[in-house]
């Protein structure tokens, strides 16, 4: 029949959804904080206030959700704060609609990706609250 026990956060596939969905964010924000001047320049042009800061604050903190999702530690604050850190930087950082012509193909991808995750992220942040 196989493991479906809710209470130790679901059978195998929803444990290898979670460590697919964890290391994929947490592989990202370790690829920000790997290019961290390219990090803060992207989120200045962006308009984002005190982006020496907030840049290593949002990836530190995609970080460390990533991890709690992988290893489902701590999950409904790990997921929580993947989903308001999605919701945030894909409305804000990737409105391919206001993007000039040569960036909007890339935004436009960068949004769609995030969502996608958000979408996953909004599906372990119900799990985590059976």
């Amino acid at each position: 029949m196989g493991d479906n026990n809710t209470e130790t956060g679901g059978g195998s596939l929803s444990r290898l959804g979670r460590v697919a969905v964890g290391v994929g964010l947490a592989a990202q924000a370790s690829e920000d904080f790997r290019e961290m001047d390219e990090t803060v320049e992207y989120a200045e042009s962006a308009g984002v206030p005190m982006p020496d800061v907030m840049a290593p604050f949002a990836s530190g903190m995609m970080l460390v959700a990533g991890v709690g999702i992988a290893l489902w530690r701590a999950p409904r604050i790990a997921t929580g704060a993947a989903a308001t850190f999605l919701v945030v930087v894909t409305a804000t950082m990737h409105d391919f609609w206001n993007a000039d012509p040569e960036d909007k193909s890339g935004e436009r991808l960068a949004f769609f990706g995030n969502l996608a995750m958000l979408g996953g992220v909004l599906v372990l942040l119900r799990e985590a609250y059976k």
